[in-house]
């Protein structure tokens, strides 16, 4: 089966190391490699990457770009075909039909997102035998519901780097008052500004205006439309730090590597997809310093609602490896589409996404033929205090982690394991704890006896469905004397147990839970054993 996966990783998380590697493995297999980017600038930066790193091997690189002369670029479509070029690195050009490979093995797609269906439909006709990587913080709507709903692998990268810290986000109404501050700051500590003006025809005049507000401030400007050697030069000046305010549109979203740019200015962030406010947000915050990204508006003109659910979505989710967060909130708000249509986007209005994701999932399993068993879901509702404390687990995605680990756990063992990378990670667990692990292990044995449902209700325990044969319902009256038997709708009440029949105090904690586990023992299971020992108990 040929790879076709998709990893998730933030900006600055390692993607390019994963490509790098993986190409490598292809390359000492004997395959050719293509490395599809989004820009001009980023396949020069891939470029420079994958020759520093392959420097003492015998791999031939190679790249693809309007920045090669066509003379340049003849020779390399050349030496292509002829198997001389192992990993060939371009834009949307190595989708044009008169790229040709000797022996393609793998494909390499960086920034999945830029790339629309039709790029993809044409890689497929490359893809019959050929590995596919894709690479994205923020996939596009139909990419991310692929994975999530196991149609493609996805893996996810949730590390963040060493001295990484989340980007302070503003999102508000223009104000010249506070870009001058924004830059200023900067310049105070001997940073660098990326001001991003998504319309060519006006970036002049707005570099100037900046020159105006901060007259201290060395301003260029970068677009798609300079001459290639001329943008080259501005973006080495800019890293080189000839310059402070780099005025451009969005061609700096994906790729760019300057952390000496620690601040970020959007002027019209209302017009901007999510994906490319996560990623411009992205170009800074990538060395030790702490950066500052500002995403603005016209003041005198109303958002739109879906503006204003990006810009919602974008402030919000400011914390190290939120892409994935971000990506999901745009497939949310823009819909998955079709999965095997041209239409990217879509609605799910019909069923809701959660359903329409299980739906689609649980058809993907069965064609593949992994029939999974239905898990029958149980409630139980008894006085026990049992959770994670915010004491013992203070981050809150770590501690959701945990709840899901221990509720998925199906046996002793399972919940064993768990107890011990808890006791490793953070310590002694907390007696609160301890009760979320007996509650659990109360759980997968309620489960394996067929019982569902098991909740005080005022001075009766319930418990649901239960089916009782007429010697059972005989022993239940007589060790529990007061129970009530619905046979209609398969349930017993139990009066709640207390510590004596007069003047006791009621059953608590992890007392409760093992009079309930002797209950369905002696009730469900017929055992002899544990009714003698309620009756010694009771002598």
């Amino acid at each position: 089966m040929p790879m076709d996966r998709l990893v998730c990783g933030d900006v600055g998380y390692g993607k390019t190391e994963i490509a790098v590697r993986a190409a490598f493995k292809a390359v000492q297999d004997g395959k050719q490699v293509a490395v599809l980017v989004p820009t001009t600038l980023l396949v020069q930066q891939h470029y420079d990457t994958f020759s520093e790193r392959y420097a003492g091997f015998p791999v031939t690189v190679k790249a693809l770009s309007r920045f090669q002369t066509d003379k340049e670029a003849k020779a390399v479509l050349d030496d292509l075909s002829k198997g001389k070029v192992d990993v060939i690195i371009g834009t949307h050009r190595l989708l044009s039909g008169t790229v040709h490979f000797k022996d393609l093995g793998l494909v390499i797609i960086d920034e999945e997102q830029r790339f629309g269906v039709e790029h993809k439909e044409t890689l497929k006709q490359l893809r019959t035998n050929v590995d596919v990587l894709a690479m994205s913080a923020t996939p596009i709507p139909r990419t991310l519901e692929m994975a999530v709903t196991g149609i493609r692998e996805m893996s996810t990268l949730t590390t963040p780097p060493e001295e990484r810290h989340p980007v302070l986000t503003y999102v508000g109404a223009y104000e010249d008052k506070q870009i001058i501050a924004a830059i200023r700051r900067e310049l105070l500590r001997e940073g660098q500004v990326f001001y991003v003006h998504n319309k060519v025809d006006s970036i002049n005049r707005t570099a100037s205006k900046l020159m105006e507000l901060v007259p201290e401030a060395r301003v260029r400007v970068a677009h798609g439309k300079m001459n290639e050697h001329e943008l080259e030069q501005v973006i080495m000046d800019f890293w080189e730090k000839k310059f402070d305010v780099l005025v451009s549109t969005t061609i700096i979203e994906t790729g760019l590597d300057i952390s000496n740019a620690n601040t970020l200015i959007v002027e019209r962030s209302d017009r901007l997809g999510l994906s490319q406010l996560h990623q411009l947000r992205g170009r800074v915050g990538r060395g030790r310093d702490r950066a500052y990204a500002y995403f603005l508006y016209p003041p005198e003109k109303p958002l739109t609602e879906t503006a204003h659910d990006r810009l919602a979505t974008i402030a919000a989710n400011t914390d190290l490896g939120s892409g994935m967060a971000v990506a999901l909130k745009d497939l949310e708000i823009r819909g998955a589409g079709n999965l095997l249509g041209g239409e990217q986007s879509g609605q799910i209005a019909g069923v809701g996404f959660d359903l329409y994701v299980r739906m689609v999932g649980e058809a993907v399993s069965a064609f593949k033929g992994e029939y999974k068993q239905e898990v029958p879901e149980v409630s139980i509702e008894l006085p026990i205090d049992a959770h994670i404390p915010h004491e013992y687990i203070a981050h809150e995605r770590l501690r959701l982690e945990a709840y899901r680990k221990i509720a998925e756990a199906t046996d002793e063992v399972q919940l064993e394991h768990i107890r011990e990378e808890l006791l490793d990670r953070y310590g002694l667990l907390p007696e609160a704890v301890g009760n979320l692990f007996i509650v659990a292990s109360f759980r997968n044995f309620v489960r394996e006896s067929g019982v569902h449902d098991v909740t005080v209700q005022g001075k009766y325990v319930r418990f649901a469905p239960v089916e009782l044969a007429e010697s059972a319902t005989m022993r239940l009256k007589r060790i529990y004397p007061g129970s009530m038997i619905k046979p209609a709708v398969r349930t017993i009440l139990v009066p709640y147990p207390t510590t004596s029949r007069i003047g006791g105090k009621p059953l608590r904690g992890e007392e409760i839970v093992e009079w309930a586990r002797q209950l369905i023992r002696i009730i469900v299971q017929g055992d002899v054993s544990a009714a003698a020992a309620v009756a010694t108990n009771r002598r």
